[in-house]
């Protein structure tokens, strides 16, 4: 089996400020897939996202483009490796004109999850999970 990889498309208004935003929040371009009208920011070997420009966003579909500080499109989840790193990422991302915590924070213990609206409103989850405390505490309520 192949490893998938996965390529969000995000429409933007300004490519520089997204691209300084996402660099902030710990992804890196890959100057092989930008131009004046796109950014690939990758945050890892499997998980990218494309900044387009309106008249590139336009190319891939006939549909009517959402306004995401308007409504909501997609709603994204990036993993982080600690609480402290879920708090870094959207301290950085809010530094650099995100918006943090539309939606509540998540506090489970086992799972601790912010919200960061980037400046064009498409909302990032950022979540850290003790995938085995998570399964422990599963458990525990199935036996109950």
């Amino acid at each position: 089996m192949t490893t998938k990889l996965i390529f969000v498309n995000l429409l933007v208004s300004d490519l520089a400020r997204a691209t300084a935003f996402y660099q902030a929040i710990g992804a890196t371009k890959n100057p092989q897939f930008s131009d004046d009208t796109a950014a690939c920011m990758v945050f890892s070997d499997t998980i990218h996202a494309m900044l387009l420009t309106h008249d590139k966003f336009r190319q891939f579909t006939p549909k009517k483009i959402a306004d995401a500080k308007a409504s909501s499109e997609v709603l994204i989840c990036l993993s982080a490796d600690s609480r402290e790193a879920v708090d870094d990422i959207v301290g950085k991302g809010q530094r650099v004109g995100g918006t943090a915590d539309r939606a509540p924070k998540q506090d489970f213990g086992f799972m601790y999850g912010r919200s960061l609206e980037d400046p064009d409103g498409h909302i990032w989850e950022v979540m850290w999970m003790d995938v085995e405390a998570a399964r422990k505490a599963q458990a525990s309520q199935a036996t109950a």
